[in-house]
């Protein structure tokens, strides 16, 4: 143990005196909080809505009304002919126009039906649809309302009440910063390990070790315990960060929730471990890292887009990537209270252990050489 200490104690040295690199560690996370927690931002407010009124009914207003009384929808623009429409989207002053025909109220007090037409700009697909279905909504709402005044409340036999579990308010940010953990443990223990073999080849020190009485496991052993404080650490600023600023809650276990991010933090620096035993200089080790680990893990493992929407070929690759099954057990842990994954945990566990020992026994076989 004593020589697991030792290497370990070198290591630690090798960072500290390393500025760019301790700074990179430390910094970088805080960045990152504050980055995609503002700027992955899901929650959609101030849509802007173009109006074409040729009725200038009391009834068009209450529409117009209804649609506004919220921050998500807003009355951009009252246009005057349908030619600004197309302007207006491609200028990309409001997502959608909202037209009501001459007669529009007039009819709706007669039949008690009448037409409206909804144009929306598809250039961007979610939006689009989101804009879309909010003004679908409204004009249930409305023909609610109205059925109601004709035949009464028996119009609406059926009465949905509807109420959202774990995010009540859909804030983005209690979905991003929990995810956001699994990709900065991944990058910054990657990066940052997938250097630390090479640097000793590099700066020639490597043949100093290699002529000490340690084994291939008591060094890779030694060589993670630095990096594994450095992942403690930035997991707990990551976390401290979002709690505070975003108020992101924790509805499970803490204890529960650190045994899981240990093994997939074994993960990450093991991925690391075996990039610096394959690579020749420390610029290809880190661009390996970025390749196999941080994009991957930033694109697959369901951090903003969800994996079961991407094509079967991507759903299967996923499921290869260790960020996949902790984004699942971190965002559990924490907004859903949930403790017990073994299928996640059991499969991180392998990944971690299997790590191990091909990267002990990849610096053994260069022992050997």
């Amino acid at each position: 143990m004593k020589r697991v200490w030792a290497i370990a104690r070198k290591e630690f040295l090798h960072v500290l005196r390393d500025p760019r690199s301790l700074g990179f560690a430390i910094l970088m996370p805080l960045m990152m909080v504050l980055l995609y927690g503002y700027a992955i931002n899901m929650d959609l407010r101030n849509l802007r809505v173009g109006i074409l009124d040729y009725d200038h009914s009391r009834e068009s207003a209450d529409f117009v009304s209804r649609m506004t009384s919220g921050e998500f929808i807003i009355a951009e623009k009252y246009l005057s002919s349908r030619d600004e429409i197309e302007e207006g989207f491609r200028r990309a002053e409001f997502y959608a126009a909202l037209i009501f025909p001459e007669g529009y109220g007039r009819r709706l007090q007669e039949s008690p039906t009448s037409p409206i037409q909804i144009l929306v700009d598809g250039a961007d697909g979610t939006t689009a649809a989101t804009v879309g279905s909010y003004l679908e909504a409204v004009s249930a709402l409305l023909n609610r309302d109205q059925m109601r005044t004709v035949i009464g409340d028996r119009a609406q036999p059926i009465e949905i009440r509807s109420r959202v579990w774990f995010n009540p308010e859909l804030i983005s940010a209690r979905f991003i910063v929990p995810g956001l953990v699994a990709i900065v443990l991944m990058m910054i223990c990657a990066l940052l390990t997938s250097v630390a073999i090479v640097r000793e080849r590099e700066t020639g020190t490597l043949e100093q070790v290699l002529t000490t009485p340690v084994s291939a496991v008591q060094v890779v052993v030694g060589k993670v315990l630095p990096y594994m404080v450095i992942g403690v650490l930035d997991a707990a600023l990551v976390l401290a960060m979002g709690r505070h600023a975003f108020g992101v809650p924790m509805n499970g276990s803490w204890i529960v929730l650190s045994g899981y991010s240990f093994i997939y933090l074994a993960i990450a620096l093991s991925f690391g471990l075996l990039i610096s035993t394959m690579a020749k200089t420390q610029q290809v080790a880190m661009m390996l890292a970025q390749i196999v680990t941080v994009i991957p893990t930033m694109l697959l493992s369901g951090f903003v887009f969800p994996v079961s929407s991407m094509p079967k070929l991507l759903q299967v690759l996923a499921h290869v990537f260790p960020a996949y099954y902790y984004q699942i057990v971190i965002r559990g842990v924490m907004m859903k209270g949930e403790h017990w994954y073994p299928f996640e945990g059991g499969i991180m566990l392998a990944m971690a252990v299997l790590l191990l020992i091909i990267t002990a026994k990849r610096f053994h076989m260069r022992l050997d050489t």
